[in-house]
């Protein structure tokens, strides 16, 4: 039974041994949540998302769509050339693109990968 709406007061369910773990009101949970959320609006600076996002709130949004982000911090100071035979890198290139990155960076990654597992 929850104490904060009548809905579950009808319950037939008895407690024989005490108090048990919480219960959720899913009649009530569903009243709160929102059948169609809301799109996020353009962003079009840095400033502009941390405003938003200290000022809004994301549970009235459809988050559903973010992707985890690698962010690339260290700095590059050295440079790989490298010759591969072209079907090789066009294999290459279509896995970076159903990725969404540049194939560099899709090698980079896997080179790091291969470092980071040995």
């Amino acid at each position: 039974m929850c104490s904060w709406c009548s809905c579950c007061e009808t319950s037939t369910v008895r407690r024989s041994c005490g108090l048990s773990a919480p219960v959720t009101c899913t009649r009530r949970r569903s009243l709160t949540m929102k059948a169609d959320p809301k799109s996020l609006p353009p962003l079009r600076s840095d400033a502009e998302a941390e405003e938003f996002v200290e000022t809004a709130d994301l549970t009235q949004y459809d988050l559903s769509g973010f992707k985890p982000m690698r962010f690339e911090i260290e700095p590059k100071a050295a440079s790989l050339n490298m010759r591969l035979p072209a079907p090789l890198l066009d294999a290459v290139k279509a896995k970076a693109k159903a990725r969404g990155i540049p194939y560099t960076r899709y090698v980079r990654m896997l080179l790091e990968t291969d470092v980071a597992h040995q």
